[in-house]
């Protein structure tokens, strides 16, 4: 799959700011939904909701006289700091980093008595990488069997600990600030300055710096504000969809070529859709039109504010159907003149602009588009809409940030995807870029996080759609794969503009053979070198040196009675082992095949183990002979440091012919323990 870059522009302050807010906003997208539930039943059911039910609002006294709770109260207060708090935690150091954020979060929380989303976005984070740099203290240094007690403890021990910290040193900080704050929004709603926010929330927008104010500031501030008030104006600064419709109707009418044709498609998705970077492009093509948005913008914002109007919660996506859903019950004529309002006042001076304009962008949409792929750093998802899909011509998607983090993805996450992973760690390490993160991945895990993503042919559609903004290589095995120089390429290419420099061939160390696990969801990377039997994964009667099998299933029997003998598994691992062989091949070149079961097999797996079997006069593998099976069963990283030596020796011809040379287990333990030292 042919791949092209594209130069990364200089690290800037926007690209911090915007990095930044990208962060954020990883803390509170996932989680809108619940904002979304909140909101409904803030609407339905509170005192002054389309319909008062005070058991579920929080309002009123039950027949004993005790005041009721209700739903809306605990759900603001608890619930949605505890998500935001959990899911910065796990974007840092997966569940665990979650579980111990959500800890300390609870500690901001009743210490300050308010919802507290910004000391949320600060302790769940915070809870996650301090507990990543502790792991990483005793990190290989457990004893076996004693993992779970050590990390469980150290976990509730630490999170306790945050709590504390959260409860006495953080709420006070983060309580003076929401104040402050929230003082600064009602002294510019009491001057009517608020429309003058439009100045910086709208080109914010067109430069993706928007997240860092609408979901660090705005948001928390809103929903601290309709909790109080029963809605909020602030919902609706940067989310108004007006003022990007109303551009896009000047270009329908007075604009030029390929910008005026696909006008019309942009504004649907825009406007009912809520993708608002769809506009960006028509901005930057003439960057005056950004005064439109700016005037649209002030528009709606001084309509909000005569008419008292405000949303219950975020309206995420900024679509015209969010908006309304989330309109408090007295400020739809208010909110729906606010975008009308909006929407008029942008077209107008943006179609001034347009009619005035001796260039009315019939040639610079695909530049556009270009510049803001560029700024937001990756594809736009949209973008095919305005010029086509140009990713098509180009055999994949154009990266445009320099490649930090690539996954190998298998149906299981556990045999060949860690094996490729390996193989093209030590060819990145080697080539002088040991910073950038090589793990393996179940499709099941994957999310769109990664920069390149590498599957067999087989499972490519399995893992575009959950990863459509990265580059995808498809290979016919892990081992050898041509594709591996693409991608050393690839990252030479993207990565040595940020002043990486690629180490000369001769003095390249052979790259270790293990790596920090990536604080990734269903990620594994290897773990540090370790004797071969001193884990227990692979051991003496585990390995065959002359098989008896003649085919390919009955190999697979061969080695999974290998696994059943050692209690590993039990006998619905091997039938998975099988399950999995139908689905994709396992064969991985270099006469080398490891089968193994699939993804929801892993609950038959009773502890890690690892079986090598040989056959001399090799066998047929689905029309490739192989010649090694290598029977995987893996829990958490336990198996990894074996599949990793593996690799290694099958990526050397010389030791894959010592290996075909042996003749004693001893010799064959004896070379993986060589690759690990």
């Amino acid at each position: 799959m042919a791949t092209e870059t594209v130069a990364k522009p200089r690290t800037s302050v926007r690209v911090g700011v915007q990095k930044f807010g990208t962060f954020l906003s990883g803390m509170i997208m996932p989680n809108i939904g619940a904002f979304i539930a909140w909101g409904l039943i803030t609407a339905l059911f509170i005192e002054k909701g389309w319909i008062p039910v005070p058991a579920l609002g929080g309002f009123g006294t039950n027949a004993e006289g005790v005041p009721n709770i209700g739903l809306v109260g605990p759900m603001i207060t608890y619930l949605l700091p505890l998500l935001i708090g959990y899911t910065g935690g796990k974007m840092v150091h997966d569940v665990r980093g979650g579980v111990v954020g959500a800890i300390g979060t609870m500690g901001v929380i009743v210490g300050a008595g308010i919802p507290m989303f910004i000391g949320a976005m600060i302790m769940g984070p915070l809870g996650g990488w301090t507990m990543k740099q502790l792991d990483r203290l005793w990190d290989g240094k457990i004893r076996p069997g004693f993992e779970m007690l050590v990390n469980n403890f150290s976990a509730g021990i630490w999170g306790a600990l945050l709590a504390m910290l959260g409860f006495y040193g953080i709420s006070p900080l983060v309580s003076a600030f929401s104040t402050g704050a929230g003082n600064v929004v009602q002294f510019l709603v009491n001057n009517g300055l608020l429309p003058l926010t439009s100045i910086f929330i709208e080109p914010a927008k067109v430069l993706f710096l928007n997240n860092a104010i609408n979901h660090g500031v705005l948001t928390p501030l809103g929903i601290q504000q309709s909790l109080e008030q029963g809605k909020s104006i602030l919902f609706l600064l940067e989310a108004n969809p007006g003022p990007g419709l109303g551009i896009l109707l000047a270009y329908m009418f007075f604009g030029r070529g390929a910008a005026k044709a696909s006008a019309p498609g942009a504004a649907i998705i825009h406007f009912l859709g809520g993708i608002h970077e769809i506009y960006f492009p028509y901005v930057l093509m003439k960057p005056i039109l950004i005064l439109a948005a700016i005037g649209g913008g002030m528009t709606g914002i001084a309509t909000l504010a005569i008419t008292n109007s405000g949303l219950v919660a975020p309206a995420a996506p900024g679509s015209i159907i969010a908006v309304i859903a989330q309109t408090s019950r007295d400020s739809y004529v208010g909110v729906i003149l606010a975008v009308i309002l909006a929407t008029a006042v942008s077209f107008l001076i943006a179609s001034l602009i347009l009619r005035t304009s001796k260039n009315k962008g019939e040639d610079d949409l695909t530049e556009a588009t270009s510049r803001m792929e560029a700024m937001k750093g990756k594809k736009s998802s949209v973008s095919s809409a305005l010029v086509g899909d140009r990713a098509g011509d180009q055999g994949g998607t154009v990266l445009t940030r320099p490649v930090q983090n690539i996954v190998f993805a298998c149906d299981a996450g556990m045999g060949s995807s860690a094996m490729g992973a390996s193989v093209l760690r030590n060819k990145i390490k080697a080539a002088g870029f040991p910073d950038v993160k090589v793990t393996n991945s179940a499709i099941a895990n994957l999310n769109d996080t990664y920069d390149v993503v590498v599957t067999h042919e087989d499972l490519t559609e399995r893992a575009q759609p959950r990863t459509s903004s990265a580059v995808h290589y498809s290979v016919d095995n892990f081992m050898n794969s041509p594709r591996y120089d693409e991608i050393v390429e690839l990252v030479r290419s993207s990565n040595s503009e940020e002043g990486t420099t690629a180490a000369p061939a001769g003095d390249a160390q052979p790259a270790a053979a293990a790596t920090t696990a990536a604080a990734t969801h269903g990620a594994h990377a290897a773990e540090p070198a370790a004797a071969v039997e001193g884990k227990g994964v692979l051991l003496r009667e585990s390995v065959v040196l002359n098989g008896t099998a003649t085919d390919r299933d009955a190999s697979i029997d061969e080695a999974g009675k290998l696994l059943l003998d050692r209690g590993a598994v039990d006998v619905s691992y091997v039938h998975a082992m099988h399950e999995r062989e139908e689905s994709v091949s396992t064969y991985m070149g270099s006469f080398l095949a490891i089968p193994h079961g699939t993804n929801d097999a892993k609950e038959h797996i009773n502890h890690s183990a690892v079986s090598i079997i040989r056959y001399p006069e090799g066998i047929d593998w689905g029309g490739k002979q192989v010649k090694f099976v290598v029977g995987v069963a893996g829990i958490n990283n336990e198996h990894l440091h074996i599949l990793s030596s593996i690799a290694k020796i099958f990526t050397n011809k010389a030791q894959v012919a010592q290996l075909e040379e042996a003749t004693t287990v001893d010799e064959v333990l004896e070379l993986f323990g060589k690759v690990n030292a």
